[in-house]
């Protein structure tokens, strides 16, 4: 049976937004697991996605004690045969396909986050990069995203990027 995921990052709540748009809630009702890669800001948007579904969840450099003592700096799980690692922050743009390469060489997914920019790459090693971009503040993007995926039999499918209101 295959695995939705909903894939967020950069929430910022509440200094770039009050509370999660509704798209996001609306998209996590619609999954088997939430992934979000860092910078809530505040321990209640991982409270709030834990009462809509599993989370598999990071800190990020905007977040403090209450959220890096609940969540580790990097996660990993394997889903579906799939092996997926999430973490904050990869480095500049410039080389992260053979720098995600060497750092993740046990992993055929990593959903990153900081940059608020959407990435959609495989490294020379067929490792699969993943940049939901920021549901709440699209900084210098034409919107605010979130990215859907499906896990199956070993393969990511279905990676989307969605365009969202901020509410």
């Amino acid at each position: 049976m295959p695995t939705r995921l909903l894939l967020v990052a950069d929430t910022h709540v509440p200094k770039r937004a009050r509370s999660l748009p509704a798209a996001v809630r609306r998209a996590a009702s619609g999954v088997e697991l939430i992934v979000h890669a860092g910078d809530w800001v505040s321990a209640s948007v991982l409270d709030e996605l834990e009462s809509l579904g599993p989370v598999l969840g990071v800190w990020g450099n905007n977040d403090g004690d209450d959220l890096r003592s609940r969540l580790p700096e990097v996660a990993r799980a394997e889903i579906d045969g799939v092996r997926v690692a999430v973490v904050h922050e990869t480095g500049a743009a410039t080389g992260r396909e053979r720098r995600m390469d060497a750092a993740f060489p046990d992993a055929d997914l990593l959903v990153f986050g900081h940059s608020h920019i959407p990435w959609d790459t495989v490294t020379p090693g067929g490792l699969r990069l993943l940049n939901p971009g920021s549901p709440t503040d699209r900084r210098r993007q034409p919107a605010c995203t979130l990215m859907t995926a499906t896990l199956a039999d070993g393969e990511v499918r279905d990676v989307e990027l969605r365009e969202i209101s901020r509410d």
